[in-house]
């Protein structure tokens, strides 16, 4: 794999004149309109690239956008793979590995979920401050050691510094944050309400389908991560959820997420 992960990274550098990135971002359902908003430098249609997989997903471009935010040079993900296409784990999380090999030094994630805690609303922004994970893990099998150690800490997976910044910018901003826990599930299907019973029960906030495996494969290799879930429906009501209200209460909570995203990277050491 690791032949396969500097092979496709050679190969970006080479249509993208060798730009650097010093911060990935990962966009999810509803939210890649913010890509569009990146000074762009350089696109890469999934389809392009070798060894990456296709989305499949409405709401999910399929691009690689390189380009700059605040000045800061970016890599984005307009769009991510999951595990319920038929994905390996090992397919979900190339990009992560990608992005990394290219150079990044962080790593924002972004999703869409279901809120679990009472207290949350539609359209609330949720800072990720832990996860469950109840997806195969991305690192079973064979270690490469030269991207990570067979067995990684994953306590603190979301950066406090990262997140402490989050809170200041958002009182700035007057922009209301939640804070909590994601539970990452394989999908396709929306959880039932028994499952949000049980996820509450086992500390979890919101739930969703992504994010989990990304965050495990960039802490694996060291990379400090900052996370936000846009909460699109909230599971313990009657109300039933569709993938089409997900990308339109995204795009509205989008707005929020670009400016406390851009201000973030804005100020990174």
């Amino acid at each position: 794999m690791l032949e396969e992960i500097k092979k496709t990274a050679a190969f970006i550098q080479a249509e993208t004149r060798d730009f650097a990135p010093e911060v990935g971002i990962v966009l999810g359902t509803g939210l890649g309109d913010f890509a569009d908003r990146i000074d762009t430098q350089f696109a890469i249609e999934y389809k392009n690239i070798p060894g990456f997989p296709v989305s499949t997903v409405e709401g999910h471009k399929g691009r690689m956008i390189f380009g700059t935010i605040e000045g800061r040079r970016v890599v984005a993900m307009q769009g991510r793979f999951h595990y319920y296409e038929g994905y390996t784990m090992q397919q979900v999380t190339f990009p992560v590995r990608v992005m990394q090999q290219l150079g990044i030094k962080y790593l924002f994630v972004s999703n869409a979920s279901g809120g679990i805690n009472t207290s949350f609303r539609v359209g609330d922004l949720m800072v990720i401050t832990d996860h469950i994970n109840l997806m195969p893990n991305p690192l079973i099998g064979p270690n490469i050691a030269e991207l990570g150690p067979r067995f990684p800490d994953m306590h603190n997976c979301y950066d406090k510094t990262l997140i402490a910044a989050a809170t200041k910018i958002a009182e700035e901003e007057n922009i209301k944050l939640q804070y909590g826990v994601y539970v990452g599930g394989t999908g396709p299907t929306f959880e039932t309400q028994a499952e949000y019973r049980y996820f509450k029960a086992i500390g979890g906030d919101a739930a969703g389908m992504s994010t989990v495996p990304e965050v495990i494969v960039a802490r694996h290799m060291s990379v400090p991560v900052f996370g936000v879930s846009v909460i699109t429906n909230c599971g313990l009501s009657d109300e039933v959820g569709d993938h089409e209200d997900v990308q339109r209460q995204g795009k509205k909570a989008g707005v929020r997420m670009e400016v406390l995203f851009r201000k973030m990277i804005k100020n990174l050491k």
